[in-house]
């Protein structure tokens, strides 16, 4: 779930400008880059690094599932106190990426100097907290500075970096199992990249864009924006399955590595090259109808249920990764034009919803495993359906009207 928070600059006539100089000037093209590392550092890494690891973490001896999916939960639950955290204290953008580029850094080397459990829990909570600090931080600094330079449509490019940094960290996994490496060396490798990331935008990080103050925001939302709500957290529970034990659930069938640790590039390929596709061709579609691509999420999650395969999870990794992030874009997208001025409530619940469907997913799939192997028939069944009535809560009914646009001139 993606918190973007939108600021504008305005000039004395109260109409849109474009934003000043800071001291060390930021053009569109690298400000665009920066943000595509610096998502592929928080997100492949600080959130999802853990997916491709946790088979190879199995195999070692060093965790079980059930200890995985309290790694997985820590983490998540991370992400949702770092939401808060941004949410309620308002910090500098620039400041707040460079301290979660640095942190998320820290926090996965030492993934790899330690083998203590609740060390794990901690650091993996933190990484959480981390990654959100970057995504909020890059995304209220990178957006504004490219509306102000004509390129808004670049935020979809941005964005594939999410994808960029799970196919890589995928790789990392693949070699590390192929060459029979430790979980530990991939740790301290994607522990290496991200603090390479984070030398490589600090210094641009420092040049904060010139805003307005936000909106302020209207006292209560709407009653019709509860379906939202409903339908985000659906889909929190049902694309986090497939996202934390995709590999884990391939090895059951082919321990070899070669082959079960492409599920993961494969699930990153696909989301990296469905931002791109989106922000090239489809940039003005209606954010509901790049929201009904949850259908084919929910055939992905279906696959593995009706026949346990490689070929199976592969269609999973592809239908999975290549909606995530589209719905992800779409449904800030939509609360954006139903809420108006209440926006930011509206992206707070649903981060929330969101969030208690990841911590919940987890669960559903320990749960129903052994100790050693994940279970995949019934939780993605139940993620299948969950996915499907979160949809079905979002399109029965009529539409919810536009609210008023947040800026002057209609433009939101």
């Amino acid at each position: 779930m993606f918190i973007i928070i939108q600021f504008r600059c305005t000039g004395p006539d109260n109409s849109i400008r474009s934003m000043p100089d800071a001291a060390h000037p930021v053009s569109p093209a690298p400000a665009a880059l920066i943000g595509l590392v610096g998502l592929a550092s928080a997100m492949g890494v600080g959130r999802f690094a853990f997916t491709p690891l946790l088979p190879l973490m199995q195999d070692g001896g060093t965790l079980s599932l059930a200890q995985g999916g309290s790694l997985a939960r820590a983490n998540y639950l991370g992400y949702l106190v770092g939401a808060v955290l941004c949410m309620t204290l308002s910090p500098s953008p620039g400041r707040t990426a460079r301290v979660g580029l640095a942190a998320v850094a820290a926090l996965t080397a030492g993934m790899g100097f330690t083998g203590s459990l609740p060390l794990w829990v901690a650091l993996r909570f933190l990484a959480g907290v981390a990654s959100t600090f970057v995504l909020v931080g890059l995304s209220s600094w990178v957006l504004p500075l490219l509306a102000a330079r004509g390129r808004a449509a670049w935020a979809g490019w941005v964005y594939s970096g999410v994808g960029i940094g799970i196919f890589f960290c995928g790789l990392v996994g693949l070699a590390t199992g192929v060459l029979e490496a430790s979980p530990d060396a991939a740790w301290l490798l994607l522990a290496a990249c991200s603090a390479a990331v984070a030398i490589l935008c600090w210094s641009a990080l420092g040049a904060e864009p010139s805003t307005a103050a936000a909106p302020a925001l209207r006292p209560a939302l709407p009653a019709r924006t509860l379906r939202l709500v409903v339908a985000y957290g659906a889909f929190g529970f049902g694309y986090i399955v497939p996202a934390t034990f995709l590999p884990a659930a391939a090895r059951q069938i082919i321990p070899d590595p070669a082959v079960f640790a492409w599920t993961w590039p494969v699930f990153g390929l696909a989301a990296a090259a469905s931002t791109m596709a989106v922000s090239r061709w489809w940039r003005d579609a209606p954010p509901r109808r790049l929201w009904a691509g949850q259908v084919v999420m929910a055939a992905g999650v279906l696959a593995p249920a009706l026949r346990m395969s490689v070929g199976a999870l592969l269609g999973c990794a592809v239908c999975v990764g290549g909606t995530f992030m589209v719905v992800t874009m779409a449904g800030i997208q939509e609360a954006r034009r139903v809420a108006g001025a209440s926006a930011p409530r509206l992206i707070a619940a649903m981060t929330a919803a969101f969030a208690v469907g990841q911590l919940v997913g987890p669960f559903t799939v320990t749960s129903l495993g052994s100790p050693s192997s994940p279970g995949v028939a019934l939780p993605h069944g139940i993620a299948t359906a969950v996915l499907l009535l979160g949809l079905a809560a979002l399109v029965i009914g009529p539409a919810p009207s536009v609210a008023r646009s947040l800026e002057p001139g209609g433009r939101t």
